[in-house]
C-alpha cells in the first residue's frame, strides 16, 4: 500500500531533519519512501524563485501533483515543505487516499534562532517580503493528523509519525 505524508511547519521548524529521520526509520523496516524536499524541488521547478504568492501556489500545486503521481505508481512519499496555505496541502489530501498531515510545531523564536538560511533576519531587514510565519501568514493545519515537536529529538518525532502512519496503512516492504 502506498501513502503520502506531508511534513508542514514554519521555515526552520525542523521538517527536513524529521523527514530524514522518518525516511531512515522506514528504510530500516524495508520501506523505501521518496522524500520530496521543497528546496531541492524549487531549484528544478522554479529556478530564480521570487516567492510571490501566485508562484508559490503554482509550486505547491506541482509538488502535490508530483507526490500524487508517485503514490499512484506505488511509491510511498514524504513531502518536506512548508506549504503555508492549507489549500496547498489539501490538494494532496484530496488526491491520495492514504494521506497523513504532520505538523512540526516549533516556537517562532526557536525557528529564528536555528534558521540556517538567515530567512528571518532577511525578513526583518525587508529582504524576504514573502516569508511564511514572518512577513506572510502561515496557515497551520486546523486538524493535523499528527503533531510533533520541532524541539524533540528527530528520531522521537519520526517514531510518533510512524505510529500514526501505521494506524492508517498496512506496511509492506517495497
Amino acid at each position: 500500500m502506498t501513502w503520502a505524508v506531508w511534513l508542514t511547519g514554519p521555515p526552520a521548524s525542523g521538517k527536513s531533519t524529521v523527514a530524514r529521520a522518518l525516511s531512515d526509520a522506514l528504510r530500516r523496516r524495508g520501506v523505501r519512501a521518496v522524500v520530496l524536499e521543497s528546496d531541492a524541488l524549487r531549484a528544478i521547478l522554479t529556478p530564480g524563485a521570487t516567492y510571490e504568492p501566485s508562484e508559490r501556489d503554482r509550486f505547491y500545486a506541482e509538488v502535490a501533483d508530483l507526490a500524487a503521481l508517485l503514490v499512484r505508481q506505488g511509491v510511498p512519499v514524504i513531502v518536506d515543505a512548508t506549504a503555508p496555505r492549507r489549500a496547498h496541502r489539501e490538494r494532496l489530501r484530496n488526491a491520495v487516499r492514504d494521506f497523513l498531515e504532520a505538523l512540526v510545531a516549533t516556537p517562532r523564536e526557536i525557528c529564528e534562532r536555528r534558521d540556517p538560511k538567515g530567512l528571518y533576519a532577511r525578513a526583518r531587514g525587508g529582504d524576504a517580503p514573502h516569508l511564511p510565519g514572518a512577513t506572510e501568514a502561515y496557515e497551520a493545519p486546523e486538524k493535523p493528523d499528527v503533531v510533533v515537536s520541532g524541539t524533540a529529538p528527530p528520531e522521537e518525532s519520526a517514531r510518533t509519525i510512524l505510529r500514526a502512519l501505521e494506524a492508517r496503512v498496512a506496511f509492506a516492504a517495497n
